[in-house]
Formats: C-alpha cells, structure tokens, sequence
C-alpha cells in the first residue's frame, strides 16, 4: 500500500525493473507497495530505451517523476573522498528524484527523464559501509565536516526523505549510523517526511534542511514541500535525535537577494528553539547552472530560467567530471559570499558556515 505521505508526490503506474529483480527482498517490499503498477523488465537500470535520452520526454517531465520508478542493483560499492560536506560519498541506495526542482544537476547525466530509481540490493551497500567505517578508526582531528566523527553523505543523486516513501533503505541507513561509533549520515532534503520522526537515530544522522527565500523556491523548488513547513519542522527532528544543519543551497542571485535572504534569516532566528540553535550549522552553496540543463529547462519550466541563467552575471566553468558549467563570475562571487555570511552572522549569530563558496 502506498503511504499517504507519497501521494502528493508519487501515483507510480509502471516500474522498470532489472531480471529476476525478487530474488532482493526489498526489491519485492518496493512492488508490493505499488501493486498496480504495470512491470516492465529491462536489461539494466541505467539503459531504459525511450525513457533516458530521449528528447521528447521532457514535455512528460514531471509526469515521469510521479509515475515512473525503475528498480536495479548496484554494482559498484566506493566511499568516495569528499571534505566539503561529508567526509566520504557513501554508495548510493537510490538515483533520481520525484521532485522537479529546475536547478538540480542530476538530469545533465540521464537526458530528459529523471524518476527515482531504487537499489535493491541494500545489504550489500549496509555491509560494505560498516566495513569502511571500521577500517577508518578514530577521526584523528576535527575538519568542517565535523568535529569527531567520519561523515558519509547518504543522498548525492536524490532526496532520502523522498527515498523513505518508495523502500526501507533510508531506515536501514538511519539505523546503520545510530549503532556505529565514531560515524555519522548525513542527506539534505527538501521534503519533509515525518515517518522519519518515529525512528531511533540517536544522534547517528545529519538531516541537513535545504532552505532559500520564499519566492525563489515557489519558482525553482517544484513539487517540494513548502519553505515554511520544512522550517517549522526543524525542531521536531533535533527532538527526535537526528542533528539537524540548514543547507543554504542554491543561492540564486537577482536584484534585491540580500531583502529575501534577511527575511529568511529573520524568520529561522524567531522560530527555532534554543536546543536547535546549540547545534545549529551551516553550508552556503552558490548556483552552478550547465547550458545543456537551461536547454531541456526551456521545454518544460523556462519560468525559472529567468532567475537560473544569468549570462550578465555568469562565466563558463570545467567540472571536475569536465563538464563545462555556468557559476557566478569569480571577482564577484567572492564578494557576494562575503556579503551573504555577513549577513548571516548579522541575523543569525547561532548558525556557524561549515564552509560557504
């Protein structure tokens, strides 16, 4: 049965799925959560003709990302080196998004169609991270990512409180980091999912709420849950024992940014608890858009290009994976970083920058 908190986002009618998929048993939990949903076998997860690459679908967009969920197995288990956000990449139990924010980067790599797509085979990903963490041994000194314990970023191609409507994984993960010492998760999320609420974390997961300005995530953040409930829902996670941080990410400039923001800071300086405020982090992320992304934008939300493509404002950048993306010119964006942890230290002293660029 689907949960009533996926019907909003998730009405899946057809899940492409790999052979013999049930031999996984969360494979099975996932199909039997969408028992009406029309099954399609394909060779692999990550080759689904018609679906991936293909131009046409991006009139179909969000109706993917509601409708479509592909099940498979991944194959290749690495604890990537980070240092900005988390310690490690953990391997990723999940790819995609059922939401449609415009400025996610995901798509650039699936061309067109982006639903959430499941990885079944969880124990393998649950054993090889507890495995990684035993042979890492004590944090020998503090970094930005965190003063005592090993961080592993549970979520980079998706949303895991999103992820928590279709399986079990995320729980599994949560439940992974409550019992391993000297560790800890860490996902971002736009969507507030309250199952979360009734786990156990003990303080073993970093639930990092993004967050922007009102009228900037009414344009960019599609199909997420509204700024204001993920705000008044903050609290309610670092009661449960999850550590909550705010991901300040995108940062979207336009003329008057620095009003927005201050409203923001303002409202999250009123409302938070004392509790929340004690452990209260940060990181600030400045928009990096990709020419390719502002080109299937243009088919299905060009609305939000006006505020993502900024050629007055912005110069090529390589990737690392050598990409060619758009960010802010660098004379200027150092001096807009400034300006933005100015003005967060101005308005809330409590949150301490991680790391902001």
């Amino acid at each position: 049965m689907v949960l009533p908190a996926a019907q909003r986002v998730l009405a899946v009618r057809r899940i492409y799925h790999e052979p013999d998929i049930e031999r996984w048993p969360r494979a099975r939990q996932v199909l039997e959560r969408f028992p009406d949903a029309e099954r399609v076998e394909v060779p692999s997860h990550q080759s689904i003709p018609g679906l991936y690459g293909n131009a046409g679908q991006v009139e179909d967009w969000v109706r993917n990302k509601r409708e479509v969920l592909v099940l498979g197995e991944k194959r290749s288990l690495a604890a990537r080196p980070n240092g900005r956000s988390a310690d490690f990449i953990a391997p990723s139990t999940s790819n995609g998004c059922a939401m449609a924010c415009s400025y996610c980067y995901v798509p650039r790599r699936k061309g067109y169609a982006n639903p959430v797509t499941v990885f079944v085979n969880i124990e393998k990903v649950l054993g090889y991270l507890e495995r990684h963490v035993g042979r890492q041994g004590p944090k020998p000194e503090p970094n930005q990512c965190d003063p005592v314990d090993w961080v592993y970023d549970l979520g980079e191609n998706g949303d895991c409180s999103v992820d928590a409507l279709v399986s079990d994984n995320v729980r599994d993960l949560v439940d992974l980091f409550a019992r391993l010492p000297g560790a800890k998760g860490s996902f971002a999320t736009k969507f507030v999912n309250r199952d979360l609420l009734g786990w156990d974390p003990r303080g073993g997961t970093r639930v990092r709420f993004s967050l922007m300005p009102r009228e900037t995530s009414r344009r960019l953040d599609l199909r997420t849950t509204p700024i204001d409930e993920r705000i008044a829902a903050i609290d309610d996670f670092v009661e449960a024992g999850y550590e909550v941080h705010l991901n300040f990410s995108p940062v979207v400039l336009h003329e008057g940014w620095q009003a927005e923001w201050t409203e923001l800071f303002r409202q999250l300086d009123d409302v938070l608890s004392p509790a929340t405020k004690q452990q209260l982090a940060c990181e600030v992320i400045m928009l990096t858009h990709n020419a390719a992304l502002h080109e299937v934008n243009l088919g299905w939300h060009p609305r939000g290009e006006e505020l993502l493509w900024r050629p007055d404002l912005q110069e090529e950048k390589r990737s690392h994976s050598g990409q060619v993306n758009v960010r802010y010119r660098a004379a200027w964006k150092a001096r807009w970083v400034q300006q933005f942890t100015d003005l967060l230290a101005a308005e809330l002293p409590s949150c301490r920058v991680r790391y902001a660029f």
